[in-house]
C-alpha cells in the first residue's frame, strides 16, 4: 500500500513510455501502404547507420574526456573542503555547487554569448587587444566548449556526493593515521578515497548517463553553430530530429531504445566493476 502510489506513477511515466517506444520501433510508416510492421528492420537499420554511430563515437569521446576531468575536479575541491584547512568552506561549498542550481538551457545560453566573436566575449576581447582568438564554435572546437559547459555545471553537483561521503568517515580513523605519522597524501590515498569508492562509483555511472543523453546544450548551440552542430550531432539529439523534424517516429523510437541499451550496458559494467573493488 505504501508503494503503490509510486508505483503507479513509475509505471505511468517510465514503464509505459518505454513499451509504446518498443511498439513503435516494430513498425514504419510509409507514404505508400501506410503502417506496416517490420519487425527488427528498424534496429538493423540503425546498426547499419553511419550518422547514429558517429553520434555515438562523439558522446563517447566526450565521455572519455570530460567525465575524468569533471569528476578529478569535483574531488579535489571536496577533499579541500573536507580537509579543514580552507577559510570560508561554507561559502566555496556554495558558490561551487551555484552552477547546478542554473537550468542547463540558461547556462547554455549565457555561455554561448560568451563563446561568440562577433557579438560575446571572446569578440569583445578580440576588439580590445586586437588578437584573433579561435572561435570555441567551430567544428574543431565546439565539442570541448560543449564539455566546458557540462563540466562548469556539474562540478558542484558530484562535489557534493564526495564531500557528503567524506564527512561521514569515522575521525577515529583520522586520529589513528596521525598517531602512526602518516601525512596527508597517506591519509588521503589510504582512508579517504578507499571510504568514498561507492560514493565514485555513483557519480561515474550518473556522468556516463548523462553523457550519452547529452542533448541541451548542442541543442541550444545549434542555431549559433549551425556548421559546426548538426542534427545528428549526438544521438538524443538525432532522435528528436527525427521525430520532430523529420516525422520518422519509428526509427527515431528504435535510436533512443538502442542508446537506452548501450547506456544500460555500459553503466552496468562500471558498476559491477566499482563493486567487484569495494569488495
Amino acid at each position: 500500500m505504501f508503494v503503490g502510489p509510486f508505483m503507479a506513477v513509475f509505471a505511468l511515466v517510465f514503464l509505459a513510455p518505454i513499451a509504446y517506444s518498443l511498439y513503435l520501433s516494430a513498425f514504419r510508416t510509409q507514404m505508400v501502404g501506410g503502417t506496416q510492421f517490420v519487425g527488427l528492420d528498424n534496429y538493423a537499420r540503425a546498426l547499419g547507420d553511419p550518422q547514429f554511430w558517429d553520434g555515438v563515437a562523439r558522446v563517447g569521446l566526450f565521455l572519455v574526456v570530460q567525465v575524468p576531468i569533471m569528476l578529478g575536479i569535483a574531488l579535489l575541491v571536496a577533499l579541500a573542503l573536507d580537509s579543514g584547512r580552507l577559510y570560508g568552506t561554507s561559502f566555496f561549498r556554495i558558490s561551487i555547487f551555484m552552477p547546478y542550481a542554473v537550468p542547463a538551457v540558461v547556462a547554455t545560453l549565457m555561455w554561448g554569448f560568451m563563446y561568440g566573436t562577433r557579438f560575446g566575449l571572446v569578440g569583445n576581447i578580440n576588439d580590445l587587444f586586437g588578437t584573433s582568438l579561435p572561435n570555441p564554435l567551430s567544428p574543431d572546437l565546439v565539442l570541448a566548449s560543449i564539455g566546458n559547459i557540462v563540466t562548469w555545471e556539474f562540478v558542484g553537483y558530484n562535489m557534493l556526493i564526495f564531500y557528503a561521503a567524506l564527512r561521514v568517515v569515522p575521525h577515529s580513523l583520522y586520529e589513528a593515521a596521525e598517531i602512526d605519522g602518516a601525512g596527508q597524501w597517506r591519509v588521503i590515498t589510504a582512508i579517504k578515497l578507499p571510504a568514498i569508492r561507492g560514493a565514485l562509483v555513483i557519480a561515474t555511472i550518473f556522468s556516463i548517463i548523462g553523457s550519452f543523453q547529452l542533448f541541451n546544450e548542442p541543442s541550444i548551440l545549434q542555431s549559433l553553430a549551425p556548421n559546426a552542430i548538426t542534427t545528428s550531432y549526438t544521438p538524443n539529439l538525432y532522435a528528436y530530429s527525427l521525430s520532430f523534424s523529420g516525422q520518422q517516429y519509428n526509427y527515431s523510437a528504435t535510436v533512443a531504445i538502442i542508446m537506452g541499451l548501450i547506456t544500460m550496458v555500459i553503466a552496468y559494467v562500471v558498476q559491477l566493476r566499482g563493486m567487484r573493488k569495494e569488495a
